[in-house]
């Protein structure tokens, strides 16, 4: 899956609050990663903005084969290759003054770690659903990818990218 492309402006959109209802209605928490249900729902209580898909960002190693492990990398680096499972938020925002609001501070998280934090858009989504954007966690040279793998250091580099990245969401929801 591709998922990076540069954002692109809000649009009206007559259908944003069917659309909202809908997609909610069908969301549960079980299909959240157990780490960001209660950001999660907490975006979703927001009018002005619902969550399409997410991921807390998964590291497997030699050792760690779970593709849906939560686990912190170890305390250790004899771990010659990480493969990453990207973190982000897939967003649908409305076009109202609060929604332009959440939109440039999204915009803003990527200040905590400019080359490996995105703000984009995937095309698959905005076809989906107009008014679409994703906050990733990912190497800038990643940025196309929905994985990666690199070495043990840059694994903890990622990692504390990743934690601070939902660090900073939280506030910004617990703000609203």
């Amino acid at each position: 899956m591709e998922t990076f492309i540069e954002p692109k402006d809000l649009e009206m959109n007559p259908y944003y609050q069917d659309q909202r209802r809908k997609i909610l209605a069908e969301l549960t928490d079980d299909m959240i990663d157990e780490p960001i249900i209660r950001l999660i729902n907490g975006f979703n209580r927001l009018p002005y903005c619902f969550t399409l898909q997410s991921c807390y960002g998964h590291f497997l190693y030699d050792g760690q084969k779970d593709p849906n492990n939560l686990n912190p990398l170890p305390a250790t680096d004899i771990i010659a290759r990480v493969e990453y499972r990207i973190a982000y938020i897939a967003f649908c925002i409305d076009t109202s003054d609060s929604g332009r609001r959440l939109f440039n501070d999204l915009k803003k998280i990527t200040a905590i770690d400019p080359e490996n934090i995105q703000f984009c858009c995937a095309e698959w989504f905005w076809e989906r659903q107009v008014n679409s954007y994703a906050l990733q966690v990912e190497p800038d040279r990643f940025k196309h990818e929905d994985k990666a793998i690199f070495g043990f250091k840059e694994a903890l580099k990622i990692e504390n990218a990743r934690n601070e990245f939902f660090a900073q969401l939280k506030e910004l929801i617990q703000k609203r």
